[in-house]
């Protein structure tokens, strides 16, 4: 159970209201950042970890894509100004929980404290107005992902190809001063199966958290950030920082919500946008 004082207010979109220049939040929840895979929208979470100074981090899993680079390293500097930030950030006197997920599943190896560092399968977060938040990555209720692993490794392979023809398409559109646009995610947003599993997975993910009798559950997992009202356990999702580029965050009153971080000209897409992983 994470017991937290609150710091000053914060507004995403707003000038820091801190002297340090840093818009302070309560926690901060990020998951699926893929790290090793050329995907991962590593420049957008740097600037989000510089922008923001917060008591407890949450890293709800797939930190790194170990699925990925079994297949071929890749592992640029700023992948690791991102593990460094985290590891500054927990030095200055962050809380940093890390739960992994199916693509990081062999850092369950290492559960337990270091320093301010605690890596465990699951939390229970409460929050500055007292509900408990049960927080898992998500893919315990993931029935391919636990039941037919290699299926799961094609779905992986055919999603890196849908971005991968990403930058290509945005190469052109910005030729043309448009905007960024996801191939990956349109295709995934309009596959029926797609928003079908979702749908399922929330489900389940709600009803496995009744067990816990907490007031809401928060993953990762699919890289769909959501906040939904499943009878009176609200169900959280954090998204992903590979398309979406989104976190979920708490405010002093224990407010959560879901913030995209941005950079001119690129267009988030809608938070219900589907990537199964």
């Amino acid at each position: 159970m994470i017991e937290t004082s609150a710091p000053p207010s914060f507004t995403f979109n707003l000038p820091a209201s801190s002297s340090l220049g840093l818009k302070r939040l309560r926690a901060v929840w990020i998951s699926d950042i893929h790290l090793g895979t050329r995907a991962s929208s590593v420049p957008m979470l740097l600037d989000f970890l510089r922008e923001h100074d917060f008591e407890t981090l949450y890293i709800v899993g797939d930190l790194i894509d170990i699925w990925q680079m079994r297949r071929g390293i890749y592992w640029p500097q700023q992948h690791n100004d991102v593990v460094q930030k985290i590891l500054r950030k927990s030095r200055k006197g962050t809380r940093v929980i890390y739960i992994p997920g199916n693509h990081d599943e062999m850092i369950s190896s290492f559960y337990g404290a270091y320093g301010n560092i605690t890596i465990q399968k699951h939390a229970i977060h409460r929050t500055a107005d007292g509900r408990r938040i049960l927080v898992i990555h998500g893919h315990e209720l993931d029935t391919v992902v636990q039941n037919v692993k290699w299926l799961a490794f094609v779905g992986d392979v055919g999603y890196q190809f849908l971005l991968s023809l990403n930058p290509l398409i945005n190469f052109i559109r910005r030729r043309f001063g448009r905007g960024y646009w996801s191939l990956s995610a349109y295709v995934k947003q309009r596959v029926k199966d797609a928003v079908s599993f979702i749908g399922k997975f929330e489900a389940a993910v709600v009803k496995y958290a009744e067990r816990y009798h907490v007031d809401g559950v928060l993953c990762g997992h699919i890289h769909s950030a959501s906040i939904r009202e499943f009878g009176r356990v609200t169900y959280y999702n954090c998204g992903d920082w590979v398309e979406t580029c989104s976190a979920l965050v708490e405010h002093l009153d224990g407010r959560i919500e879901i913030v995209h971080q941005t950079r001119a000209p690129v267009m988030i897409g809608s938070a219900r946008t589907a990537a199964i992983a």
